[in-house]
């Protein structure tokens, strides 16, 4: 008797090749229902989101045994498959024999009912039993392959670069100290330096771009930031691509077909998750995300940005900050305005005043602006951030001596002294890309066991 996985049954229409023989199959009951003389189980074995209908009936062996069996149990049937064309579902298991594998205790908490997010928010471990987050965390792993995949595919080399950290890359402070629990009244007793939590890999993946040409890291980032928003974690994950030979045109060109892979990757390969999310989470998906694979990246630089906002105010529009400004920092209302109102698509924002952003990016010609891109897109606002970086020594080290950081990053240094060259990257959050691309509306809800500000449970 052969086993098989209910994958393998949905996939390339498996089942027609099993049609009448006997199978066996191991999973977990997700509802069981019965009118005395007929009961219909949902089945889930984990591999694949939709479930397979089991059939018993007076024929099938402990019948009563079987009406009983609780929701969330473990189990081993055999059955036989039964083609069912004019049905709902295209096939069936009628059941010759179930075995209780694992039983349930009274008070589980999953039963046929919706449950709130908040909720399930507390329970985290048995969460991802439920629709909503077995397709979303479905998604979140076949979107960390795609990832991989269009970089293997592209020559990218992958680095591992390091969790601890002597340096805070944004230059933002938000960090996490390291210490250990011994040494607590002297930090630096373990590494002999002050040490942090990694904000970013940026800054220790740049010197394998100027060996490899093209490299990435992909891992979890830290900052310490003190906000409760749905879009703010403590923990997360962050993809950072750093490409030799790159100016900022050609970075924007990376991040443009880097998406649209990727996300057209998910599409194909989780189209049943992303039914789902279109039906219950965000009937607006398909339309949100054809904005990003169907239409050309459009491009506005950071000035004319400003000019558009202030000629929105002045026609009556009202933002939550209205005071618009050259060299102000502009906020998630103001960047869904240009993405959605302005161009309707994605849009790259380019060239931003030097002194709201980071250390590393290169001084345009104007000495006002750095060649700097945040890409834009309907719903979210920034997705993408990147930049050329600087190469020229003798700027950046003027600039990273008004940071502050020249002495702690010295070897930085090193990159633009033996062989620099015209590079950059991005910095893509990888949690946030998981909530555009299914609807889920809450960082602590993309992430399996999200840490942050204020609690901490797992």
């Amino acid at each position: 008797m052969k086993e098989v996985s209910i994958k393998e049954l949905y996939k390339d229409d498996g089942f027609k090749k099993y049609n009448d023989e006997d199978l066996t199959i191991n999973g977990w009951i997700k509802t069981n229902r019965d009118n005395g003389s007929l009961g219909f189980i949902e089945l889930n074995d984990g591999t694949f989101f939709k479930n397979l209908q089991l059939v018993y009936d007076k024929d099938s062996e402990d019948f009563e045994k079987i009406s009983h069996l609780a929701t969330g149990s473990s189990i081993n049937v055999i059955g036989k498959l039964v083609l069912t064309p004019n049905n709902k579902q295209p096939f069936e298991l009628k059941v010759i024999k179930i075995k209780l594998l694992g039983d349930v205790e009274e008070g589980y908490v999953l039963q046929k009912k919706r449950h709130s997010f908040e909720f399930l928010r507390e329970i985290p471990h048995l969460r991802v039993r439920t629709n909503t987050f077995n397709a979303l965390y479905r998604v979140r792993s076949t979107l960390a392959f795609a990832i991989h995949k269009y970089f293997n595919e592209h020559g990218f080399v992958y680095v591992h670069t390091p969790i601890f950290t002597t340096n805070d890359a944004e230059g933002a402070g938000q960090t996490f100290k390291v210490i250990t629990d011994k040494n607590k009244k002297d930090p630096n007793s373990f590494f002999g330096v002050p040490v942090d939590l990694t904000v970013s890999g940026q800054l220790h993946v740049e010197p394998f771009a100027l060996a490899f040409k093209n490299v990435y890291t992909f891992g979890p980032t830290f900052r310490a930031e003190e906000s409760n928003t749905t879009r703010h974690a403590a923990e997360f994950w962050m993809v950072e691509p750093e490409m030799a030979f790159a100016d900022l045109k050609k970075n924007m060109e990376v991040i443009e077909d880097f998406l649209k892979y990727i996300i057209n990757y998910v599409l194909v390969n989780n189209k049943e998750e992303m039914d789902f999310f279109a039906t219950f989470i965000d009937k607006d998906l398909y339309n949100r995300i054809s904005h990003v694979l169907d239409k050309k990246f459009e491009i506005m630089t950071y000035t004319k940005a400003i000019d558009e906002l202030k000629k929105a105010v002045s026609e009556g529009h009202k933002f939550e900050n209205n005071d618009i400004y050259w060299g102000m920092d502009l906020q998630s209302e103001h960047e869904r305005y240009l993405t959605e109102k302005i161009v309707n698509g994605p849009l790259f924002l380019i060239d931003y005043p030097v002194e709201i952003k980071a250390f590393y990016m290169k001084l345009n010609d104007d000495k006002k602006t750095v060649a700097a891109c945040d890409l834009l897109v309907p719903g979210v606002g920034e997705l993408v951030g990147g930049s050329q970086r600087e190469e020229n020594l003798d700027i950046l080290s003027e600039k990273m001596k008004k940071a502050g950081n020249y002495d702690s990053l010295s070897w930085y240094l090193d990159t633009r002294r033996y062989g620099g060259c015209v590079h950059s990257g991005f910095g893509l959050g990888f949690d946030r890309l998981l909530m555009y691309i299914t609807g889920i509306s809450n960082i602590r809800d993309s992430e399996p066991y999200p840490r942050t500000f204020g609690k901490i449970k797992f």
